[in-house]
């Protein structure tokens, strides 16, 4: 196994237990519930997954960077909000908004790659551009902003 193979299953694998993770964070979320160390293992390996991905090596800015800068300001916007500002008015809502939106950064990165490695999917949006591709990101944003507003709602 090369060590690019090793890097990309050690992300992988980072990235499923962030996504199981920010599963359970969000159903918390929604149902007015801390999540208690679940919370802690999706911080962690949220920055884990999206600080990995600065690790293949690359010739350019690419969408999944940028994505992941953004992730990683959100990260710590949040880390402001519950340790600088314990949680108090605007800061709840930036919380809850970080966590849900976090998961959504990821889920985003998640449908790319959808597209960009599931041959059906593929033959759909081959350069990522076409409305197909457009259309499944755009929902997802929707479910999120959805998801969102409910838990902030519950906080």
């Amino acid at each position: 196994m090369s060590s690019l193979q090793i890097i990309t299953l050690v992300h992988v694998v980072i990235s499923i237990v962030m996504l199981v993770a920010g599963i359970v964070v969000v159903n918390g979320l929604l149902r007015g519930r801390d999540a208690g160390r679940w919370t802690t293992v999706f911080l962690v390996f949220t920055f884990a997954t999206n600080a990995s991905g600065f690790v293949f090596p690359f010739v350019k800015l690419l969408p999944s960077h940028i994505t992941a800068v953004i992730a990683l300001v959100l990260l710590a916007a949040m880390l402001l909000a519950k340790y600088a500002f314990a949680l108090a008015g605007f800061w709840r809502g930036v919380w809850v908004g970080g966590l849900v939106f976090s998961l959504f950064f990821d889920v985003f990165v998640l449908v790319a790659q959808a597209f960009g490695k599931i041959p059906a999917l593929h033959q759909l949006a081959p350069t990522g551009g076409e409305p197909p591709f457009a259309v499944a990101e755009l929902v997802v944003l929707a479910v999120f902003i959805f998801l969102a507003v409910k838990a902030i709602r519950r906080s």
